[in-house]
């Protein structure tokens, strides 16, 4: 989906040098990989278009090079991974993890958001220390960072992969497991519907996100996109944009 104009909430004022610019977008367009995976970040608008935090950032960061940008639409975090590593797509946003961070290159977060477990009511499974059991089967969304951080967290759990993260519920309940691990926010919608579910008192992980870019652009690249994020941030424009989506759930990531 190609965008021909954009209007960013803020005026930013990181004005890269033209080496920069055509490291960020060799193709003459900026090309943004968006994860519709995390509702918290990226949905669609009643007219299905794509709308959210990371769509603003993506104009944004456009307007900010100077360029068209273009969305690339996926349907999972590990999809959208795959995407900007293989360079298909110039940017992404993504949850840092030290395994997708060998092929993309991290910004600091600008978000941060909360990951939790979710149980059946009458599950004996009443905290977190009680999900790595070897009887215990966990749903995650494929690739995702809770995927990620749990298979190297986990020793007794099994993990079940669910093809993407708004799935993980249905495959929760669909082959009977015991537990499911994602998104607050989507894990408590999904509750509600369903009935018959809770969540855990605590959170297991805080997820860190950020943007990212192919390593291979370079580390002026690089480090103008972690400039761009902090300006982001200090500007209000990611505070304005959660506020515009009605965003419950994501904190502002401090400044770097």
């Amino acid at each position: 989906m190609l965008i021909h104009e954009f209007q960013p909430s803020n005026t930013l004022t990181m004005k890269p040098d033209l080496s920069v610019i055509r490291a960020f977008a060799p193709t003459g367009k900026l090309r943004a990989s968006i994860n519709l995976g995390n509702p918290i970040l990226a949905g669609k608008d009643t007219s299905g278009a794509p709308t959210g935090v990371s769509v603003d950032l993506a104009r944004a960061l456009a307007a900010t090079l100077g360029v068209e940008f273009e969305l690339m639409v996926c349907n999972s975090a590990g999809k959208s991974v795959q995407v900007v590593s293989e360079e298909r797509a110039d940017v992404g946003f993504f949850a840092v993890d030290p395994r997708r961070g060998e092929t993309i290159a991290f910004t600091e977060p600008y978000v941060l958001i909360e990951g939790y477990y979710l149980v059946r009511d009458a599950s004996p499974i009443r905290c977190n220390e009680d999900v790595d059991q070897r009887a215990v089967r966990v749903a995650v969304g494929e690739g995702s960072a809770y995927d990620l951080f749990l298979t190297r967290e986990l020793k007794h759990a099994q993990i079940v992969r669910a093809p993407t993260s708004p799935t993980v519920v249905q495959t929760f309940l669909d082959q009977g497991l015991e537990v499911a691990a994602g998104v607050k926010q989507q894990l408590e919608a999904d509750a509600r519907q369903a009935g018959g579910l809770r969540l855990l008192d605590k959170r297991f992980m805080v997820i860190r996100q950020a943007m990212g870019l192919p390593k291979s652009r370079g580390p002026a690249a690089a480090d103008a996109l972690g400039a761009f994020v902090e300006e982001a941030k200090a500007s209000g424009l990611v505070a304005q944009s959660l506020a515009r989506h009605e965003i419950i759930g994501a904190s502002i990531a401090p400044a770097a």
